[in-house]
């Protein structure tokens, strides 16, 4: 009885489902997090008479066949592109990306990282850094003498200091986007890689060639909705408990089966 197995690649299904789901909801207050959504597909088919194939009976064609599915299977865990909301925070080195578009950071290993948290921090030495301490590409310091930071739109740093007027251009932030964001591979930390999948990174200036702006003093927020994953997690309790109930029916038949005399 192929019940059983196909009964437990649904619950194994409905399983990966709650997963991501209690992933989602306990990154409710993640900067700049985006949502995971699972995707599943059927398995193959058992084909005991293909559609078309000529009956034996009278020759006839059959016009849908016999074909019994074998369960369910993963297909993907995506990412819910989605702009969080921008809550003023009046941080000097709070960004938040109001658009498209990635901020680029320099990791450990010497591979390139993407996030869109722009809480960033400044280092011992001056450096604007991530809140792990992984600074920003390009590299800006900040003068130890600078006594406050604006960051326009555009992704400008100026600093303004004690025995000046005039504001001091110390830096150009920039963003990238990719041909394909979902592709992107998370490491945690808000930090994604670049991978085949996700095509090469286009770094340009904000608020050109389709990136986003910069909004200085804003930090954006989950773009979870908290009311649409209780709902997911609602169907995927109850998917789990009827494919459960498939394996006991099919339990109490091969049972039935035993006891024939």
């Amino acid at each position: 009885m192929k019940a059983l197995q196909i009964a437990a690649t649904g619950m194994t299904a409905q399983q990966m489902k709650v997963d991501v789901v209690s992933n989602n909801l306990a990154n409710m207050s993640t900067t700049g997090y985006n949502p995971r959504r699972a995707d599943f597909a059927d398995l193959t088919y058992q084909q005991l008479a293909r559609p078309g194939s000529v009956s034996s009976v009278d020759g006839s064609m059959l016009p849908t066949g016999v074909q019994v599915g074998l369960g369910v299977r993963p297909a993907a865990v995506s990412v819910v592109i989605g702009q969080g909301t921008l809550e003023a925070t009046g941080g000097d080195l709070d960004l938040a990306i109001d658009g498209n578009g990635y901020i680029e950071v320099q990791l450990p290993s010497g591979q390139t990282g993407y996030t869109r948290d722009g809480a960033l921090k400044r280092s011992a030495e001056g450096l604007i850094v991530t809140s792990d301490g992984y600074p920003v590409v390009p590299g800006i310091t900040i003068p130890s003498d600078a006594r406050g930071l604006t960051i326009s739109p555009s992704g400008e740093v100026w600093a303004d200091f004690a025995d000046r007027v005039d504001p001091e251009l110390i830096g150009q932030l920039t963003l990238s986007s990719f041909p394909n964001e979902k592709g992107l591979e998370a490491i945690g930390s808000n930090l994604f890689l670049e991978s085949p999948a996700s095509g090469a990174a286009f770094s340009g200036t904000p608020g050109l060639d389709g990136l986003g702006i910069l909004r200085h003093g804003y930090l954006e927020s989950s773009s979870v909705d908290a009311v649409r994953e209780v709902t997911e997690l609602i169907k995927a309790q109850r998917g789990y408990e009827l494919n459960a109930k498939v394996i006991t029916a099919a339990d109490q038949m091969l049972a039935a089966t035993t006891q024939v005399r």
